[in-house]
């Protein structure tokens, strides 16, 4: 019987984080749940291809947009589930127990929110998008995303825009339960902007969305 999870990975210049993300699954390969490793990349100019290459991934290579990118590697994944991550996304040691366990469920799944940083303001803001997850059903893409194949493609999959593919699809997903594990996500965009500032773009831009805002446009705001 085939492995039943892909692997699906956006990647955009990924070199220094791709490594420590693909490490982290190498516990899956050894508990037989991964059948493939699929790389969609939107243009690296570093070494994410060799990197991502050298693991054995299977590689599709378009535009830059996250939700592009995504609707493409999750158009090959061959096998019934669909792990989807971010390419600097470490999954908790024991990740790969708690997914099996969820397997027989059928339903969709996230990962608890964490930071690689320490501290009162990193806790913080995991802990709300914790919450966040739990109330509304309504994880972000840096939560991964584990979802059978038929249901994404039922939900009409990620949409190809470059921000709010992750809440797209989760608004079309029912029942998206939290598993007891965490993803470790990059702390850098706030501790460059600064915790509460961050935050606080994060949830206007997410309001703006809500009210109709331009994916593209918002996407240029988010990135000032």
């Amino acid at each position: 019987m085939p492995a039943p999870i892909s692997i699906v990975i956006p990647t955009l210049n990924a070199a220094d984080s791709l490594p420590e993300t693909l490490q982290a699954l190498m516990e899956g390969l050894h508990t037989g749940l991964i059948r493939e490793l699929i790389v969609s990349d939107g243009g690296s100019t570093d070494s994410t291809l060799e990197i991502a290459d050298d693991a054995g991934a299977e590689i599709v290579t378009g535009a830059a947009s996250r939700g592009g990118q995504l609707q493409r590697g999750c158009a090959l994944a061959k096998a019934e589930w669909l792990l989807v991550l971010h390419a600097d996304t470490v999954l908790q040691e024991g990740w790969s127990k708690a997914v099996g366990d969820h397997l027989r469920t059928g339903g969709p799944a996230a990962f608890r929110l964490a930071f690689r940083a320490a501290g009162f303001a990193p806790a913080w803001v995991a802990g709300w998008a914790n919450l966040r997850s739990r109330l509304f059903r309504l994880p972000y893409g840096d939560q991964g995303l584990l979802i059978r194949r038929k249901a994404y493609m039922d939900a009409g999959g990620y949409p190809d825009q470059p921000l709010m593919e992750d809440v797209a699809l989760a608004r079309r997903l029912r029942g998206i339960t939290l598993l007891p594990v965490s993803a470790f996500t990059s702390a850098d965009r706030y501790q460059r902007v600064g915790w509460a500032r961050r935050g606080a773009r994060n949830l206007w831009t997410l309001t703006r969305y809500f009210l109709g805002g331009d994916p593209e446009r918002l996407a240029q705001s988010y990135r000032r």
